[in-house]
């Protein structure tokens, strides 16, 4: 793969105790992949930002069909929630600082006007995308790195999901649809081009 420049940061989506712990929202994959997504942040936590997904206190915070998913999630919501399945698995929080945190309401990171922010502070031209899942907020934060022109490169083996079966449509999605945009690679070769 073509080598990664200085301005490279990984992008960890929503790797926080809320999936990988014993919740409705649960994401098996996640102990699997999460060595993988070490070894990724460790190698420049410093160029490392970690988003967290953050629920409303309560669904009538939310509007329009937000609203109606948290009436559904009731139980995921802060009101509800042990403040800890907030936080980012304890392998990756130890990475903070240098690394950073990025909170987010809804799906995409790019929806929250600081991951932007924290990205143009680190000059950011290429984006490795590591996290859960991957086909809801790590599909809807690559679109937008797409949109917003970045050099995408998707860790295929440091991003989990719930669903086999939405995964691998995801990534045939990828490869067949985006492959001018998204360059889906393993980790060992990404890392070894990342200097």
């Amino acid at each position: 793969m073509e080598k990664l420049g200085p301005h490279t940061v990984h992008l960890c989506v929503d790797m926080q105790n809320l999936f990988a712990e014993e919740t409705p929202w649960h994401t098996p994959w996640m102990t699997r992949v999460l060595p993988v997504v070490v070894r990724v942040a460790e190698r420049h936590p410093e160029q490392t930002v970690f988003t967290r997904f953050i629920p409303p206190g309560r669904p009538e915070e939310m509007q329009g069909t937000w609203r109606r998913y948290y009436e559904r999630w009731r139980d995921m919501t802060l009101e509800r929630l042990d403040p800890h399945l907030i936080e980012l698995v304890p392998p990756l929080a130890r990475l903070v600082p240098p690394a950073t945190v990025v909170d987010k309401r809804v799906y995409s990171a790019f929806a929250e006007p600081g991951t932007q922010r924290v990205l143009e502070e680190r000059q950011a031209d290429t984006l490795l995308i590591t996290g859960a899942e991957t086909d809801v907020c790590v599909l809807a934060t690559v679109l937008g790195a797409v949109d917003l022109g970045y050099r995408v490169v998707l860790l295929r083996d440091a991003i989990c999901s719930s669903s086999d079966s939405t995964h691998d449509a995801l990534m045939t999605l990828y490869h067949q649809r985006f492959g001018q945009q998204v360059d889906a690679v393993d980790a060992q070769a990404a890392l070894a081009a990342w200097a």
